[in-house]
C-alpha cells in the first residue's frame, strides 16, 4: 500500500491507485509500478480521445476523418498524398481507408485527382471545403490539448514528454 499511499501524497487518488491497491492487497509481493504507468497512459489516452472526440464533433467529424484531413493539411500545398501514403501515415488498413475516402469525398472534403506521375493512380487531394474546416478544427484542437494539459506544470509536461518520446520509438521497433 505505500506505492498507492506515494502517489495520493504527489496528488489526488484516481481509478488506477484503487486497481494498485486491490492488487496489493491480494498479492502484496507483487510490483505493479509498471502496471500503474501503463493503466495511467491507457487511461488518460481514453479519456483524452473522449474529450477530443466531443470537439470533432463540433465539426461534425469523427477522429478518423480529423485525422484524414490533418494528415492532408499537413503535407503542405498542394495538400494531397497518394492513398498508400495516406494509409500508411494513419496506420490503417487499405479497405478501411478507401470507404473512409469515400465518405470524406460524398461531404465535399476530399477529392480523388490524376496522378501526374501515374497515370493508372489517383491521388487524395484537401477540397476547399475540406481546407477551411480541417483549419479551423486543428486551431480548436490545439487549444482543446492546451486545455486538457493545463493542469500540469510546464516541467511536468516536459518530464511526461520526454518520457514518452524514450518509450515511443522503442514500442514502435517492436510492431
Amino acid at each position: 500500500m505505500k506505492e498507492a499511499a506515494q502517489t495520493a501524497a504527489i496528488g489526488p487518488a484516481d481509478f488506477v491507485d484503487g486497481v494498485l491497491a486491490q492488487w496489493q492487497q491480494e498479492k502484496p509481493a507483487l510490483d505493479t509500478r509498471a502496471m500503474g504507468t501503463a493503466g495511467r497512459l491507457k487511461r488518460s489516452a481514453a479519456l483524452m480521445q473522449r474529450q477530443m472526440d466531443q470537439l470533432f464533433a463540433r465539426y461534425d467529424l469523427s477522429s478518423w476523418e480529423f485525422d484524414v484531413l490533418a494528415t492532408l493539411r499537413r503535407a503542405g500545398a498542394p495538400y494531397c498524398l497518394a492513398p498508400t501514403a495516406l494509409f500508411s501515415a494513419l496506420m490503417l488498413a487499405s479497405g478501411t481507408m478507401t470507404r473512409q475516402l469515400q465518405q470524406l469525398e460524398n461531404r465535399g472534403l476530399v477529392c480523388r485527382i490524376a496522378n501526374p506521375q501515374d497515370a493508372r493512380s489517383l491521388l487524395v487531394q484537401l477540397s476547399e471545403n475540406g481546407l477551411t474546416l480541417i483549419d479551423e478544427a486543428i486551431e480548436a484542437h490545439t487549444r482543446n490539448l492546451q486545455h486538457i494539459l493545463s493542469p500540469l506544470s510546464d516541467a511536468q509536461r516536459t518530464a511526461l514528454d520526454q518520457g514518452l518520446s524514450a518509450l515511443l520509438p522503442m514500442l514502435e521497433q517492436t510492431s
